[in-house]
């Protein structure tokens, strides 16, 4: 198996009618959701082998989103199962092309209650990536079990990938959040983090300062939003700015450009050019209603990277 990828699975309702703020919006269109199950879908439908290790319940909402992922070729099968308990659900607002608000419910989430099972920590140790998120780490049992597929992982010498995914509702506090992070990255290879996040997780009030106090990190990805993004490789950085497209919804853009940049990681391609992966599939994603839907295929992904370079190379 290529990659191994532990974290939350969850329901996501987006409103089917633009510009209408939420507590007037009729008619939601439901999709799976949650970073990791996104990044899952990403990452297979790139052409990646990939396995999800997660928590759900025995509801309809539930086997939908199981389904969802087994439709998408996402082996399941460290997918426990929790009677009694629901996944997160997320609503969200749509007005183009930068408000899109959104209401999570996340109140005793079923994959909070992810524990290790035999079985797991040889799941991770087989594969060649193991990728996580901060928000496994905000409550127990999930939080044992994410540290020890971390240590695992990073002992079987799996390249570790931590995205810090801050969900403010799901921390008593910003502090605690980013405490939780910092104690995993002994054992962290890649992470990757928005400016707020990053600061968050070194305690430091500026990027500058964050970016240092983390440069420790193998690798350590910047995302500067609109600006682009910047990878710091040890004392070395490499930046990009974004692809332009028409914006249909901003939600999912980290979890495809994480997609498309770790894919690419994985296949041994330069930093930048891992950049330039990234930021097509993010472009691709941002076009398009919904996360995990709106993946793109490597074909899209390379369709994209060649009119992008087309368009710079072409003389004005």
């Amino acid at each position: 198996m290529d990659i191994a990828i532990l974290g939350r699975i969850g329901y996501d309702l987006y409103s089917e009618e633009p510009h209408v703020p939420l507590p007037q919006v009729r008619r939601f269109s439901r999709y799976l959701g949650g970073s990791s199950a996104n990044m899952a879908v990403g990452l297979s439908r790139l052409g990646a082998s990939v396995g999800i290790i997660s928590c759900l319940g025995n509801d309809s909402l539930s086997q939908f989103l199981l389904d969802f992922l087994k439709n998408e070729k996402v082996d399941t099968a460290r997918v426990q199962t929790k009677p009694g308990f629901l996944p997160s659900l997320c609503l969200t607002e749509v007005a183009p092309p930068d408000r899109f608000p959104q209401v999570f419910y996340r109140h005793d989430a079923v994959d909070t209650l992810l524990t290790s099972q035999p079985g797991d920590l040889d799941y991770v140790a087989q594969a060649r990536m193991f990728i996580t998120n901060g928000t496994s780490l905000c409550a127990s049992p999930s939080r044992e079990a994410t540290y020890r597929a971390l240590e695992r992982a990073h002992k079987a010498g799996c390249r570790v990938v931590l995205d810090v995914d801050f969900r403010a509702m799901s921390w008593p506090s910003p502090e605690e959040a980013g405490l939780a992070v910092r104690l995993a990255l002994p054992f962290v290879d890649v992470l990757i983090g928005n400016q707020p996040e990053l600061m968050l997780v070194a305690g430091e009030p500026t990027l500058e300062a964050a970016t240092e106090k983390l440069r420790s990190v193998p690798v350590l990805v910047s995302k500067l939003g609109e600006q682009g993004t910047r990878v710091w490789t040890g004392s070395e950085s490499v930046f990009l700015p974004p692809y332009k497209v028409e914006v249909c919804t901003t939600i999912g853009a980290g979890d495809g450009f994480a997609s498309g940049f770790l894919y690419a990681l994985l296949q041994g391609l330069p930093i930048e050019e891992c950049l330039h992966y990234g930021n097509a599939a993010a472009a691709i994603v941002v076009s398009r209603l919904s996360c995990s839907e709106a993946m793109p295929t490597m074909a899209e992904v390379r369709a994209l990277l060649n009119a992008q370079r087309s368009v710079a190379t072409t003389p004005e």
